[in-house]
């Protein structure tokens, strides 16, 4: 019996009497990308937008597998990200899941003082113990790679399926507006947020049978005792190499808490889904069936509100894509939107534009920017700087108007579709919306599911939300949101 036949012996998925995992997702859209990955390994998860009461999950959430919490951890402080997540994390570890993962984006955008990976891997530390921290951050299908621990990413339009860029090159990331990565190497960038040692399992010492890797992994262990142990990624074999060490490491200990992108549960996906066919047939884990994404592609009836508050070259090619094929385009002016003196107006003004061209049929895009070169950002950020708006507190207060004006329109005019593009803008829209919970309906482009939405007010319960980081999609992703029948 090889090492890999004997791992799955002694660790069936399908006799877990506890939940495999739950999360926190630093961004929105990358929290909906996690949704995305365990509905194709067959777990019912849902993701919620607060940690959710005991009361609530066995009221209305008794049969789901998996559930996640959405944050805004990337765009915090250190000392905010104290106040954020200990609490949260303590909420997380007294759920029960054999992981808790802290899901991060799998470009790694993060700095020192802006969304610092390596402080929420030292309040993680503090509060899960363990032997170390499993951090991943590769993802193949989403083009995403860590080779002898410097990460790559495919940009352009597509993302999984353009050029490859090493990270401080990538043409987007190296010049984020916020966290610009300036460094490639995952174990260099995390040493200017945290003391936290980290190791390296590169991809020579995955080759071999389990057995072997996994005396590499305890060597490593034994010789450097890391906090912090990072997983090369190149390809599927070296993903599920690293899940199954990650999901056999979860077996000794109460909760094993992991960083990482949703390679993660792309990792443990394919070890569960090994272990449910060796234990109980082609099925997924605890016994689901895989989901199948309903056909789709009909032309749709409804007009799609499209909200984008990102400022990434991939929806700038898809704004531009979508308004060549019909959509209304209405830019929105961000200084007057966050101006005390002319905000009402500015508000009148889009909801107005929004409703007429909705009510007449046609889908509409409201955006803040075409893309990283549009001149108005440069513009707006030193009109915000003279008033003391800082970036940050720009993205927050932009969020919240575009949050309202989707609210407005949704219960103005029944829409019963919104895509939302931009992390940041995705969190802030949904809350201004009293969205409490979200659940993958279907697969659409990796990493922007389709997703049914759970709230108090009957108006919004059962809206569909396709949130959008800025690197996701085709160049012709709008429309195909706005055709897909669900």
């Amino acid at each position: 019996m090889s090492g890999e036949d004997d791992l799955r012996e002694r660790q069936p998925v399908a006799k877990r009497a506890r939940r495999p995992l739950c999360y926190y997702g630093d961004d929105f859209t990358g929290s909906t990308d996690v949704l995305e990955s365990l509905f194709q390994t067959g777990l019912r998860t849902v993701l919620f937008l607060e940690p959710p009461a005991q009361e609530l999950l066995e009221a209305r959430f008794q049969e789901i597998d998996c559930f996640g919490v959405a944050g805004v951890g990337r765009s915090l402080t250190p000392e905010e990200m104290e106040r954020e997540l200990r609490p949260i994390f303590t909420t997380l570890k007294a759920a029960g899941a054999a992981v808790v993962h802290y899901k991060i984006c799998s470009t790694f955008d993060s700095s020192p003082g802006t969304g610092s990976i390596g402080k929420a891997a030292e309040i993680g530390r503090e509060v899960f113990g363990g032997r170390y921290i499993p951090l991943l951050a590769g993802s193949p299908y989403l083009g995403r790679y860590t080779l002898f621990g410097h990460h790559f990413a495919a940009g352009g339009v597509g993302s999984a399926g353009g050029a490859v860029h090493r990270l401080d090159r990538h043409p987007t990331m190296s010049a984020h507006p916020v966290t610009p990565m300036a460094e490639a190497d995952l174990r260099r960038h995390l040493a200017q947020q945290t003391e936290l040692r980290v190791a390296l399992l590169d991809i020579l010492a995955q080759d071999g049978v389990a057995e072997e890797v996994r005396e590499r992994l305890e060597r490593i262990i034994a010789q450097e005792a890391p906090d912090m142990v990072l997983f090369d990624v190149l390809d599927e074999r070296r993903l599920e190499t690293a899940g199954r060490l990650i999901w056999e490491e979860a077996a000794g200990q109460d909760g094993l808490f992991v960083i990482g992108s949703s390679g993660v549960e792309y990792a443990l996906g394919a070890v569960w889904q090994q272990e449910a066919a060796a234990t109980a047939g082609p099925s997924g884990p605890l016994g689901l069936p895989v989901p199948q994404t309903p056909p789709g592609g009909a032309s749709g009836t409804a007009p799609l509100l499209v909200v984008s508050g990102s400022c990434s070259p991939v929806t700038g090619a898809q704004i531009a894509c979508a308004l060549e094929a019909g959509f209304a385009g209405i830019r929105v002016a961000v200084e007057e939107l966050l101006s005390a003196e002319s905000r009402e107006a500015a508000m009148a003004a889009l909801r107005q534009e929004a409703a007429k061209q909705l009510a007449g049929g046609r889908s509409v895009i409201l955006y803040s920017a075409t893309g990283p070169e549009d001149a108005s950002i440069a513009h707006t950020r030193q009109a915000l700087a003279a008033r003391g708006i800082r970036s940050e507190d720009s993205s927050r207060l932009l969020g919240m108007a575009l949050g309202s004006l989707t609210n407005e329109l949704v219960r103005e005019l029944a829409l019963p579709r919104v895509l939302i593009a931009g992390g940041d803008t995705s969190g802030y829209v949904t809350r201004e919306l009293g969205i409490y919970a979200l659940e993958c309906k279907a697969l659409l482009d990796p990493g922007g599911p389709l997703c049914r939405a759970y709230a108090h007010n009957p108006r919004f319960d059962g809206l569909e939300l396709v949130l959008k980081g800025g690197q996701v999609g085709g160049v012709d992703f709008f429309e195909r949101v706005a055709a897909y029948v669900s």
